[in-house]
């Protein structure tokens, strides 16, 4: 019993000597994103580990976002943590540890921060953008479309604050809010009324950029909000019941 337990903590700490092992060859630019790793017997062989605690390693650094397999190619450095979170959140859902109203104030806070970020640092390519799509909100396309070009508008803000993370966050709350609360975006865009105030927030969140006026981008955020949650409360109780 004993000799088995100590094969097991050996095996272990081998997997996590793989891990440690990869994180420091990202630590030092020898593997960065699109890097392909060595093969699992060439990394079994070098770390003096079993396949086993490779495949074990990898796994995990999979789940992670950190790497991903290729069927035929191997393993190569990735950078999918949006994944990871979204796997993460809707797990915390799942246990109740994690309510719509939370991801909600998570998203506000970010956006508000990421938008202020936005005005100092967007670009000539992003301002652009900005401004085709709203020209696109303002053709009255299908709910579809315009569903889509929501999601891009906040990706493309997040984009130009300059903040990485802004970007990997609010899209992983987004799927989450998408995953458990279907077509919320949708029900939104439905109503004329709703898709007309939330276009003019829209509107009035891209011209403060322009404009580089900060508090009246922020009031044009609290109004976006405002109208999300006042939806996104009565689709919650409706999925709670």
């Amino acid at each position: 019993m004993q000799e088995n337990s100590s094969k097991t903590q050996e095996s272990q700490r081998a997997y996590v000597r793989v891990i440690d092992y990869i994180k420091q060859e990202i630590r030092v630019g020898n593997l960065r994103i699109g890097s392909r790793l060595p093969s699992e017997r060439a990394l079994a062989e070098q770390l003096n580990v079993g396949r086993n605690s490779v495949r074990e390693a990898l796994r995990i650094l999979e789940i992670m976002g950190t790497t991903v397999s290729t069927q035929g190619a191997g393993h190569f450095i990735a950078g999918n943590f949006e994944s990871s979170l979204v796997e993460t959140m809707s797990i915390m859902f799942l246990l109740k540890e994690l309510s719509f109203q939370q991801v909600s104030q998570l998203r506000y806070a970010i956006e508000k921060h990421a938008f202020a970020l936005a005005v100092e640092n967007a670009t000539d390519v992003d301002l652009t953008e900005l401004q085709a799509i709203i020209s696109r909100l303002d053709l009255g396309l299908s709910e579809e479309d315009n569903v889509l070009l929501d999601k891009k508008l906040h990706y493309t803000v997040a984009r130009a604050s300059g903040n990485a993370l802004f970007v990997e966050i609010l899209n992983a709350l987004s799927d989450v809010m998408d995953r458990f609360i279907a077509d919320l975006r949708m029900d939104i865009m439905s109503e004329e009324g709703r898709r007309k105030k939330l276009q003019a927030a829209h509107r009035r969140i891209v011209q403060s950029i322009l404009e580089k006026d900060v508090d009246g981008g922020y009031a044009a955020i609290d109004e976006h909000f405002a109208l999300v949650n006042q939806r996104l409360e009565v689709r919650s109780r409706s999925v709670q019941l």
